[in-house]
């Protein structure tokens, strides 16, 4: 398949897909049942892989000041049901945060450790499980919900992220200062790319 058949097909999956999604929220609103029948849609996606090869989403350069990128694949105009595509060299980290809108991590290519907190009793938050996202695999999240991302590093990881509002929109998110036991204010989201169009 050529680039641009790819491209082509690619954006008419992506489409039928978020068309499916939209009709999920709509129907069911969003609870864990709807959420992971989200991933359920979102994984058929992921599983059409000649759509979404690694070549296709660069990353930046060595050296860069980030070692990840987000392309946008999909965003309504009222910027709800946001899906990316998140590329990594690997050694990715984020802090425990929350994302105030629902949000689904899909997995393409290599593997992203989720660890879920609950809120502890100091004001803090305490770890109780982990997840790996990888190929085949998928993790839902309500807004209030509690992650952190944690990849090894020069092991390249290609993933879906699909939230219910873009990330760019998401101006109260918070997340947890583990040295101060603080918690801090999540600039929403920039540098989100578009992917570029196929030669």
């Amino acid at each position: 398949m050529d680039a641009i058949t790819r491209q082509l097909h690619r954006t008419q999956a992506i489409a039928g897909a978020v068309s499916e999604i939209r009709g999920i929220e709509a129907s069911d609103g969003v609870t864990r049942d709807s959420l992971d029948r989200i991933r359920r849609v979102l994984l058929d996606l992921a599983a059409r892989r000649e759509l979404f090869p690694l070549a296709d989403f660069p990353m930046p350069p060595p050296g860069a000041e980030r070692n990840n990128t987000l392309y946008r694949l999909s965003e309504d105009t009222d910027h709800r049901y946001a899906l990316y595509a998140q590329v990594s060299r690997g050694g990715t980290e984020s802090p425990a945060h929350n994302h105030t809108t629902w949000a689904v991590i899909v997995g393409l290519q290599g593997e992203e450790v989720n660890r879920l907190y609950d809120h502890d009793d100091k004001g803090g938050v305490a770890v109780r499980d982990s997840f790996v996202v990888t190929e085949g695999t998928g993790i839902t999240f309500l807004p209030d919900d509690l992650h952190s991302i944690h990849m090894v590093p020069d092991r390249a990881v290609l993933n879906f992220h699909m939230y219910g509002l873009g990330l760019e929109q998401l101006h109260a998110r918070r997340y947890y200062k583990p040295a101060t036991g603080e918690w801090a204010h999540f600039p929403a989201s920039s540098g989100i790319r578009d992917l570029p169009a196929a030669a």
